[in-house]
């Protein structure tokens, strides 16, 4: 009954939001938290119990092929001492997922990193990216205000938003862009739609809090940006999706010879952002595949089965995508090598 009542809690996180602006620790653990971790923690221990059950009976019809045969009496080579090894064993490989879980929820869901790296573009430009907020129970108004403060702290010409700043309640975008609005930048903050918003709101709504706030929504536009060293442009397009994206739209009447940054929530828009040469396009969504497992022949998530993109530097020719692994979660809080992060690109 316990084990029902914390999956039932966990699912109505997910679907039923309560706007709660920022709970105390405490209550924040016992209500989101701890029903995420047992959640996460009881599907992984379910499958790595499974898998041991599995090898031990292939290994057990490689070891002893014909089951059929009349054994020996064994009552003398009963060992106690084995059988609670063993037991211990088991009880440590299925406690294991929930301490991982507990793991990826308390440090590895927050042990977030500045990424740093330098690119050609045609015009000097210091960009800060964040993206996949997801304003919610396992993102609070204390979390995204420190982390405004730390790119407030990374003194960006350009603050760039690539969408997904809610998880599951539009209630929670007022907030979040309250706290993002305080950076300033010398160039300007813009922002793009990623699929979530869509869920959860229409995009007149979303539109008007947008305005409210006075953070530019490029939908399939694009703004032209002069500077003492050179102009740029920033354009955006709607989630792939979702949404009603438009790169057409986004670029018209742009100069092609002009350095470009295309925001795009969902980083399958390369190709096509290539093909028009458009220099630098930025991009999140994946999370980083958010619970990664790296092997000796790559890694593996399920955001790695799903996208050729899932996150970090690609070039086609002279134009390069970045995929960040945003600073949000979705669907749980948990965070495994996949650590939450801050973009900074300084473009030359």
């Amino acid at each position: 009954m316990a084990i029902f009542l914390i999956f039932a809690m966990n699912l109505f996180i997910l679907l039923r939001p309560m706007l709660q602006a920022d709970p105390t620790p405490i209550a924040g653990f016992i209500l989101f938290y701890l029903p995420a971790i047992w959640s996460i923690g009881s599907i992984f221990s379910a499958l790595l119990l499974l898998l041991q059950e599995m090898a031990g009976g292939l290994l057990q019809s490689i070891l002893r092929p014909d089951r059929n045969l009349v054994a020996e009496s064994t009552d003398a080579s009963v060992n106690p001492g084995r059988r609670r090894f063993l037991k211990i064993g088991v009880g440590g490989l299925a406690a294991a997922p929930f301490l991982l879980s507990g793991y990826g929820c308390a440090y590895a869901g927050k042990a977030y990193e500045v990424q740093e790296l330098t690119l050609p573009f045609g015009c000097p430009l210091r960009v800060v990216q964040l993206t996949d907020i997801h304003a919610g129970h396992y993102m609070t108004r204390r979390e995204m205000r420190h982390y405004a403060d730390e790119v407030m702290a990374l003194e960006p010409e350009l603050f760039v938003l690539t969408g997904d700043f809610v998880s599951n309640s539009i209630e929670f975008l007022p907030g979040c862009l309250e706290e993002m609005v305080r950076v300033r930048a010398r160039y300007g903050t813009f922002a793009t739609l990623g699929n979530h918003e869509h869920w959860v709101a229409g995009l007149r709504r979303i539109q008007a809090i947008f305005r409210q706030y006075e953070i530019p929504l490029l939908q399939n536009t694009h703004r032209v940006i002069r500077t003492g060293q050179g102009s740029f442009a920033v354009a955006g397009i709607d989630d792939i999706r979702s949404g009603h994206p438009d790169l057409e739209a986004a670029l018209l009447r742009l100069d092609p010879a002009m350095p470009t940054i295309l925001l795009s929530h969902r980083p399958e828009i390369f190709p096509d952002a290539a093909a028009k040469r458009i220099a630098l396009t930025l991009s999140g969504h994946y999370h980083g595949g958010q619970i990664k497992i790296s092997l000796p022949g790559g890694d593996f998530s399920l955001a790695h089965l799903r996208t050729p993109y899932p996150e970090g530097l690609y070039r086609i020719d002279d134009s390069r995508l970045y995929v960040s692994r945003g600073i949000g979660t979705t669907f749980t809080p948990v965070r495994l090598n996949a650590r939450p992060e801050i973009t900074v690109i300084n473009l030359a």
